[in-house]
């Protein structure tokens, strides 16, 4: 009996269940209002219920933490997490106020009145953290080693006795040594019964180095005591030393992450007997100062029901975020199936999915573009997202004279506000300024000769005239000089969002002068080898755009070095590699990893080139391309750029639906609509953000179950059905935006009411199969073009069911867009509508009981 005759057989049980547990819902959400909605006078640190996503934003202060606030370096600190709950591999927002004006480190000293930040691991019934367990001192930099000297064994604390070797000769000084403590059970020891453990380096272990630690050695404050820094959180996948996010099974049934600990370490002017700030953040005296926030993590790994179907997905890896969310409640549920993203590049994934045997759902933003193809394909959208611009670029002023002080104060603080062009862009993506190429080849083909002939072109981004020209005055005072601001970090392959980026960058009439060789206002011309125009610079073979990839065209080379220890060629690739995806672009923009090559290593077997180490907060200049999705996971800054109405625009929640408002229908593919840049629409648009993009769910309603291949003539397959079911839940409770499991996580706008719509009929003629099938559509032959076919009309207000439409043309300011992420905590929320909770909350529960016995039943019901 298959699980769809299983469960027609109780029809009224199953809408009984939902009726039930929707009035359960209603009850206990009407309750959980009343109870959240009063603040807890005595809690030192609770979850603000008026955050946008997370909702479990906290504030802890010094004077609710510090035993010792009397000797405390910032007594009046007080730093707000942006997030503690359902948290994952991502990134999070720590913003303080009450801090001091920091002085940068140095060489030989780690800074003064600066805030450490490090994750440590602990038991879920820990009352605060253990300071042995914490993943600190992978950098070995003054004042963040994992150990501490001093010629005065008087100076050690009584708390560090245990970790001390005491100095027997005046040419061997006290060492503590704070041992690292794993969550595995193994512990990394420096000292050991009194006694010095020779040859053990605290900061080089099996569990963490400079090179994947989330440790933040120095995050600065600005002279009115105010800072913020975005820290990565790591789960028990990225580092096993903590194990954070590992499942626990509950008493009470249920698996639940484990969690762990973020903690804040201020710390002063100097270490006691010492002149500056030298010794360890872990050391007692500068330990018993910290800040410490519990963090709850979702328990990492699938867990669906034992027997539920397996389905794969393929194609668009902008909506992996949402399908990581959505996964756990479709293959939970009654007859739910276990959804699995697999990467393949769109266009693939959509000429498989367009055939009638068995074939993973397609996820794409383009439609079907096949010479003498039928597209017999049903276009579902389930995600408004988009492509980003991350970076992560600290002050870095420049010596010279006429530096304003102010200027100077703001070192290594981080730019929140960048603005790019799509020429800035084009200039990016095709390797023309100076540092994007090696150092020791041949670039005379961008006009560089040598230091005293350097040509037109500038070093990287932010020395570039027209960059200056539109950004905020004080880049002009920069000396910022990085090859990861001289490009964008971008994937490997073909993907759509290539497409999509290219074909804005040559909407652009200066762009498009600009690739095909006409110099910028100030003399930059672009790499010959990424030209439109055939030159013996670049052999005769001219570039066309757009593209569904990121070439690295130039065949560039610095030379080998002679000898048996010489140093290997560095070609393009090797000097700038690429990322594995979308996501990982981000990541590396969070980390400050810019994919910088390092030296020749003679030592390795065989040599190679190493890595260089990540750089840190204070000191970060990266740039890439990512998703919104992924910004917002990472919780990375993104560039505002310009659209078609002339206004810089960042992405965000409101911007991506102004330009879904604005986007038009694939001429070939009605089903299909996209932002156009070149179209009146965009034109009269000045919120959206241009590289806004949907993602389609595609199926051909024909497609044959590969289990089912005698499917009854109604077409009623497993496979179909399964699919639909995935449209269903994704259009409906997946677009509940949160950070819990099935909703919609931050990065994506919640999809216009006409997109759902489509999307429920397209599930419906999905899972109908054969009896109802989409006119089909030929994709003509050689159609190559320099802009995207557009039509006249514009997709339908976008509406946000069922408050309120999206406006059309939102006013724009000019300045970036808000964040992705949400907003620093805000003050506790009035409470007066308490009263109504519970009744209001109870009918939405009917209602929600009502959804949710009918949309799961799309796929059975036909």
């Amino acid at each position: 009996m298959s699980r769809h005759a299983r469960h027609r057989r109780h029809p009224r049980r199953s809408w009984l269940v939902s009726l039930t547990s929707g009035v359960v819902t209603g009850v206990v959400v009407g309750a959980i209002a009343v109870v959240t909605g009063v603040p807890g006078a005595s809690t030192p640190a609770q979850a603000d219920p008026t955050t946008p996503t997370s909702g479990s934003s906290i504030t802890v202060s010094a004077n609710q933490q510090d035993k010792d606030l009397d000797n405390a370096p910032m007594p009046d600190l007080s730093v707000t997490v942006s997030q503690t709950k359902d948290l994952l591999a991502q990134g999070i927002k720590i913003t303080w106020t009450g801090g001091l004006k920091s002085d940068i480190p140095t060489n030989a000293t780690g800074g003064a009145d600066f805030l450490q930040i490090a994750q440590c691991w602990g038991a879920d019934d820990d009352d605060e953290p253990d300071r042995t367990k914490c993943q600190y001192g992978g950098f070995g930099t003054p004042g963040a080693y994992r150990y501490s000297t001093t010629t005065n064994p008087d100076d050690v604390a009584e708390q560090d006795e245990e970790f001390t070797a005491y100095s027997d000769s005046p040419f061997n000084p006290t060492f503590t040594g704070i041992p690292f403590q794993s969550a595995t059970g193994d512990w990394v020891r420096s000292v050991e019964d009194g006694e010095r453990i020779p040859d053990v380096d605290p900061a080089v272990n099996q569990f963490f180095t400079k090179f994947n630690t989330n440790e933040v050695a120095w995050a600065g404050s600005s002279t009115d005591g105010t800072g913020s820094a975005t820290f990565e959180v790591q789960t028990a996948t990225e580092s096993p030393g903590l194990g954070c996010g590992t499942p626990v099974n509950q008493v009470t049934g249920g698996v639940k992450g484990s969690s762990c600990w973020l903690v804040i370490i201020p710390r002063g002017t100097n270490d006691v007997g010492q002149q500056f700030v030298v010794n360890s953040g872990l050391s007692w005296d500068a330990w018993k100062h910290r800040i410490a926030v519990k963090l709850e993590f979702q328990p990492i790994g699938v867990r669906c029901t034992i027997g539920a179907a397996e389905r794969q997905l393929a194609g668009s890896e902008l909506v992996s975020d949402a399908v990581r969310s959505w996964q756990p409640e479709l293959c939970g549920a009654e007859d739910g199936a276990a959804y699995s993203l697999i990467g393949q590049t769109e266009s693939d994934a959509l000429l498989a999915a367009n055939g009638t045997t068995a074939a993973p759902m397609a996820l794409t933003t383009r439609a079907l573009k096949a010479p003498d193809i039928v597209d017999r394909l049903s276009y579902a959208p389930v995600a408004l997202t988009g492509l980003a611009i991350s970076f992560a670029v600290d002050r870095q002023p420049s010596a010279a004279e006429g530096v304003p002080q102010e200027v100077t104060d703001a070192a290594r603080l981080p730019f929140t506000e960048l603005k790019l062009t799509p020429r800035l862009i084009a200039k990016l993506l095709t390797n023309s300024y100076v540092d994007s190429l090696p150092p020791g080849a041949d670039r005379s083909g961008i006009g560089y000769v040598d230091q005293t002939s350097p040509g037109h072109n500038a070093r990287n981004l932010t020395s570039d005239p027209e960059f200056l020209e539109i950004n905020d005055p004080e880049w002009a005072y920069q000396a910022i000089t990085a090859p990861s601001v001289a490009d964008l970090l971008t994937p490997l392959g073909r993907l759509d969002g290539a497409w999509v980026l290219w074909n804005y960058v040559i909407s652009d009439a200066e762009a498009l002068a600009f690739l095909s060789g006409e110099a910028d206002e100030w003399g930059m011309i672009v790499n010959p080898w990424s030209s439109t125009t055939p030159s013996e610079g670049n052999g005769g073979i001219a570039a066309s755009y757009p593209l569904d990839q990121f070439p690295r065209a130039d065949p560039i080379e610095q030379p080998a070095v002679e000898g048996p220890d010489g140093a290997a060629a560095v070609n393009l690739v090797t000097w700038r590699p690429y990322t594995n995806n979308l996501d990982q672009s981000a990541n590396l923009t969070l980390r400050g990893d810019g994919l910088i090559l390092g030296g020749w290593d003679i030592t390795a077997t065989p040599p190679k080139y190493g890595k260089a180490a990540r750089q840190v907060p204070g000191q970060q200049s990266v740039l890439g391309l990512t998703d919104t999705s992924a910004a917002a996971k990472y919780q990375v800054y993104t560039a505002a750029l310009l659209n078609p109405a002339g206004e810089y625009v960042a992405p965000d929640s409101g911007s991506l639906l102004a330009a879904a408002s604005a986007m038009v229908a694939d001429p070939a593919q009605p089903q299909v609509v996209g932002y156009d840049p070149t179209s009146t629409e965009a034109a009269e648009a000045p919120g959206a953000y241009p590289l806004a993009m949907p993602v389609y769910a595609a199926v051909n309603p024909q497609m044959k179950d590969a289990n089912d291949g005698l499917a009854d003539d109604r077409g009623a397959g497993e496979l179909r059905g399964d699919y639909a079911s995935f449209i269903a839940f994704a259009v409906s409770s997946g677009q509940v935006p949160g950070t819990g499991t099935g909703q919609l996580p931050d990065g994506y706008a919640p999809l216009p009411q006409a997109w759902r719509d489509q999307a429920v009929a397209a599930a419906e003629t999905i899972a109908a199969g054969p009896v109802a099938t989409p006119a089909p559509t030929t994709t003509p032959r050689s159609t190559t073009t320099t802009t995207p076919p557009r039509t006249t009309g514009a997709l339908p207000p976008a509406v946000v069911a069922p408050a309120a439409a999206a406006p059309q043309n939102p006013a724009a300011t000019g300045q970036a867009a808000g964040s992705l992420v949400g907003a620093a905590t805000p003050v506790d929320a009035n409470i007066s509508a308490v009263s109504g909770a519970v009744p209001i909350a109870l009918l939405a529960g009917l209602l929600a009981a009502l959804a949710a016995a009918v949309l799961p039943r799309v796929r059975r019901r036909l």
